[in-house]
């Protein structure tokens, strides 16, 4: 097959279109990936959108899509690793420069290329990547819960056990309880978090906090929305509070939650800049901000472990599945929250 489709995105024109497009061949250090499920996520309604710009693009038009997995069809030239056509993967959502300090040392690179924003991604019936970027996959792992791994799962996981560090029998708080948020919930509790405070203006998500592990469910908007934090933590606020939202509204209301020590982790992304209103109290109480952005070079992997081991089923995650023609109607439906998708698969 010489051509294939893929959901491709011009940034010059800012429109996204499924067209049929070249099937990549992979150069040296690359393999070439046969899709077999592909999530959709908010960043990729982001680049759409034009709120995320690509920092790295080599092109005016790119295949979204980083949430991957699938299967090896092709090696290219010089691969550093003993790869073998028709293993499973999933893929790590970008790739790193390879040379910096922080490579070297292992910890999130600032030169970090992401999958489907700044190189062509997995919304495609195949996708050319970097060898280092593979993660395999057992064979009890479905395709489509292996795919949401690498962002939906690992940068909450990455959130809660890296940057944040949580222990057991602390307090968190989790505002925005979506495909991220969701994911939050879980790996606080399988952190042993106590209790996990779950806030959300939707009802519908609110009970997917209480099924997902959550303690409490609260309405942001509740009058006595402050009060309730504070029975729930037995007067003592939160330890972590951690914005899945992306919303300067959340981040103040999620400041103001905190106890002596507490820590904000802002996970969700926006362009807005971060305010917080609270004055001295902020210092006196030795409250802290952290920003968090993806995975840990770990993480995918780490995950791969659990949900092969049964420690974390990811099959409620799924919301449906859509064929890679009708991208469009689930980039519409994650943007406008129809049916309040947790993650909407692509499958080419």
């Amino acid at each position: 097959m010489d051509t294939m489709l893929a959901g491709r995105f011009h940034l010059d024109s800012k429109k996204f279109v499924v067209e049929e497009v070249a099937v990549p061949v992979p150069g040296p250090g690359e393999v070439l990936i046969e899709v077999k499920a592909a999530g959709v996520c908010l960043s990729d309604i982001h680049l759409i959108d034009g709120s995320l710009v690509p920092l790295f693009a080599t092109s005016d038009v790119v295949t979204v899509g980083h949430e991957v997995s699938g299967v090896i069809h092709a090696l290219g030239p010089d691969l550093k690793r003993g790869l073998t056509v028709g293993t499973r993967v999933t893929l790590e959502a970008g790739k790193t420069c390879g040379q910096c300090a922080d490579c070297a040392r292992r910890r999130p690179c600032t030169q970090m290329r992401t999958a489907g924003i700044d190189y062509d991604g997995g919304w495609a019936q195949y996708m050319v990547t970097p060898e280092d970027t593979l993660i395999p996959i057992p064979g009890n792992l479905p395709f489509d819960q292996a795919a949401i791994i690498p962002d939906a799962v690992s940068t909450p996981y990455a959130a809660v056990v890296t940057t944040a560090g949580v222990r057991p029998a602390q307090s968190v708080g989790i505002w925005g309880v979506g495909g991220v948020g969701a994911h939050n919930v879980r790996i606080a509790r399988l952190a042993g978090a106590a209790p996990i405070v779950a806030v959300d203006p939707l009802p519908g998500a609110r009970e997917r906090a209480l099924a997902f592990g959550a303690d409490f469910a609260l309405d942001p908007a509740a009058p006595d929305f402050a009060d309730e934090v504070r029975a729930a933590t037995a007067g003592r606020g939160l330890d972590f509070a951690f914005d899945c939202a992306g919303v300067p509204a959340v981040r103040e209301q999620a400041a103001a939650a905190l106890g002596l020590g507490g820590v904000l982790i802002l996970v969700g992304i926006t362009p807005r800049p971060l305010t917080i209103s609270e004055g001295m109290l902020f210092n006196y109480m030795g409250k802290q901000v952290r920003g968090h952005y993806g995975g840990s070079p770990e993480s995918v992997t780490e995950l791969v472990r659990l949900a092969e081991v049964g420690r974390i089923d990811l099959a409620p995650s799924i919301t449906d599945h859509i064929p890679l023609a009708e991208a469009a109607d689930a980039v519409n439906r994650l943007e406008n929250k129809i049916g309040d998708p947790i993650r909407l698969i692509l499958v080419p």
